[in-house]
């Protein structure tokens, strides 16, 4: 359902607003660039820093510029299992194709508690739901057993976005799930040895800068075309790298304004980079032929 490429897509600003215009072109190179979807509103669209109104705008706004030439996952979780709920409800009434549950952060669940979290959004939308599990940012990891739980008790629950960095739990979910659950990988890096492992596929970052390449590496591999696969890889793991510097997205939206593409804006907590680091990214971006 959900498998391929799909990129986690910045939220442009200008002037403290939301860059509609920006965003347009962002999508439209998306669509052309051939990615199975888009994933507005994640950590990469800044979602800690937009409010309840600005959220909904920008998954409507994703749907609408999307023009249903490819999927729309719009980042719908929270820490409150009552927000997750209001905002996946509104995802779906603007016409999403399926939401991204992240695992509530800071307040650190139990296991009882992520179950019966995701178990409680799932039952208030019809959308299908991929899970995400990402313990640096959260303090906590949906355990393989609370993943299958979910799997079994609510149907729309079809996938995960694993981003743990760790290939040994692709084959813990794969085993566990089967083959028809949907496992993403979270890290650009890693996308090739989770699909070696089981995944099929990547919610990416990088596609914001190089959509074409990964979708051509991710395409080659499901083909058997592992050699082409590890060439792209291995040429672009430097940027890979590099557009985690510093604290995601401020990396990528960097990129993306060298790139003339989106005005360089975020919202505090987020600064700019520090001058040594932009020009790291700048060079890295220089070598692999994207500058």
């Amino acid at each position: 359902m959900f498998t391929g490429t799909y990129t986690a897509i910045v939220t442009p600003f200008k002037k403290g607003k939301i860059d509609e215009a920006a965003l347009e072109r962002l999508i439209r190179i998306q669509v052309r660039a051939g990615v199975d979807g888009i994933v507005p509103v994640g950590t990469t669209g800044e979602s800690p820093t937009v409010d309840y109104e600005e959220h909904i705008q920008i998954i409507a706004l994703s749907v609408k510029f999307a023009a249903g030439k490819t999927k729309v996952i719009a980042g719908t979780g929270g820490n409150s299992t009552s927000e997750a709920i209001y905002l996946t409800e509104h995802a779906e009434k603007v016409g999403a194709d399926g939401s991204l549950q992240v695992a509530p952060y800071y307040n650190k669940p139990t296991q009882e508690g992520l179950f019966q979290h995701f178990r409680e959004v799932a039952r208030g939308t019809r959308l299908p739901i991929l899970l995400y599990s990402i313990p640096g940012r959260c303090g906590v990891e949906i355990g393989v057993d609370t993943v299958k739980r979910l799997a079994q008790e609510c149907k729309n629950i079809v996938g995960i976005k694993e981003a743990g960095g760790n290939a040994d739990r692709v084959s813990q979910l794969r085993a566990a799930l089967g083959p028809r659950f949907v496992i993403l990988s979270g890290d650009d890096s890693l996308t090739l040895p989770f699909m070696a492992v089981g995944a099929q596929g990547v919610i990416s970052v990088a596609t914001n800068v190089i959509p074409r390449q990964v979708v051509q590496m991710v395409q080659a591999y499901a083909a058997g075309k592992t050699g082409a696969a590890l060439r792209l890889h291995q040429k672009y793991y430097p940027l890979f790298k590099d557009l985690f510097i510093e604290t995601n997205p401020v990396p990528v939206k960097a990129a993306l304004a060298m790139m003339g593409q989106i005005e360089e804006e975020y919202r505090l907590p987020l600064v700019p980079m520090s001058a040594k680091n932009r020009e790291v990214l700048r060079a890295t971006m220089k070598a692999v032929g994207v500058l």
